[in-house]
């Protein structure tokens, strides 16, 4: 019998941003690395004979908690990759459920028929992913083995291995929690799921202590769309966010002005230098704060810093104010005086080694 345990990939920022990942490549965020922590922790005293993930860095990133401490190579199988959604990689979910809110819909709770030009259809995955898993079993008769992949491919297999269609598998099976782990086993020539979806080394009060009051959204909410901030009253509406944060003086010029929009209602400003990563303002409407749309206007921060190949976020804030609590909990850190009065505080954006993770 060989002994297969399937491992969703950690926290990546596209879950905490709001932004469809599919194939595009994306980092773990705070938490995220400290779920590998927790998972390393899991599987401390569980034999494994061999550690293979998806190709994508999340799912690499994540597979360094049992291959790392093993001392075992990383297998790397494009077939355990998550499902390619074409043009909505990249795009806000607030965004994709504003353009497309039946293929959105479709997507969550009817898979048998969504269909996107340019991505791969569920069934197309399902019979990828599947292929992938009893290859792997294959090749490792009477092993231990632990896979690595992608909460929309992990949740379609454990479907199928339940007798659950495609058609039914939006309701009647759930997607599990990052790093959530399930126990498949094969015979040789039968794949079956023993159990799904445990996250129990989430709830020990190791990992439960370093949680912070940013509010994740839930499966497929689908948050804001943003727009660059253009009309005649921009520079006035600019302006008005500025003072509300207490700012004193003229708002400081930008490259970058981003309008967050909650289904159509302007909800909050970005305002930035995205070439070196200075991030100016993070401004969401009081009536609209503590709904995690605030960690939206960081998403799109690290997006377009990250394009123009920064790898530092930065931003100066008065010493005590009350951002300095979003700052924290967001991973920035103070590093030294940016000026009289102000503290600057970094995130670094970039991709860490591989053996970093969770470090």
């Amino acid at each position: 019998m060989t002994t297969i345990y399937l491992v969703r990939h950690a926290e990546a920022e596209g879950n905490l941003y709001r932004i469809a990942q599919g194939q595009h490549e994306s980092a773990l965020t705070d938490r995220g690395r400290r779920q590998v922590l927790a998972l390393e922790r899991r599987f401390a005293d569980v034999p494994v004979d061999a550690v293979y993930s998806s190709d994508l860095y999340r799912t690499r990133a994540t597979a360094a908690a049992v291959c790392g401490p093993k001392h075992l190579p990383l297998r790397l199988c494009p077939g355990l990759r998550e499902i390619c959604v074409g043009d909505w990689e990249g795009r806000t979910w607030g965004d994709i459920a504003r353009r497309t809110p039946e293929a959105m819909a479709d997507f969550g709770s009817r898979m048998d028929r969504w269909s996107i030009p340019g991505a791969e259809t569920p069934a197309e995955v399902l019979a990828r992913v599947r292929s992938a898993v009893e290859d792997i079993a294959r090749a490792n008769p009477g092993k231990t083995l632990a896979l690595f992949s992608h909460g929309y491919a992990i949740r379609l297999l454990l479907a199928d291995l339940q007798g659950i269609s495609l058609r039914d598998t939006g309701t009647k099976s759930p997607t599990g929690d990052n790093t959530a782990v399930s126990l498949l086993e094969w015979d040789g020539t039968r794949l079956r799921a023993v159990w799904q979806n445990d996250s129990s080394h989430l709830r020990t009060p190791e990992y439960l202590a370093g949680e912070t009051s940013v509010r994740r959204a839930y499966a497929l909410e689908p948050g804001l769309w943003f727009r660059p901030l253009a009309g005649p009253d921009a520079a006035e509406r600019l302006a008005a966010a500025w003072a509300a944060v207490g700012d004193p003086g003229p708002v400081p010029a930008a490259s970058l002005t981003l309008e967050g929009l909650l289904d159509e209602e302007p909800a909050g400003l970005l305002h930035m230098a995205p070439e070196t990563g200075r991030i100016l303002l993070a401004y969401i409407r009081p009536d609209l704060r503590r709904r995690g749309l605030g960690i939206q206007l960081l998403g799109q921060a690290v997006q377009h810093a990250r394009a123009r190949g920064g790898e530092e976020l930065s931003a100066a804030h008065p010493g005590g104010a009350p951002g300095e609590a979003y700052l924290r909990a967001c991973g920035f850190a103070p590093r030294g005086e940016a000026e009289e009065g102000r503290t600057l505080w970094r995130k670094f954006i970039g991709f860490r080694p591989l053996a970093e993770e969770g470090r």
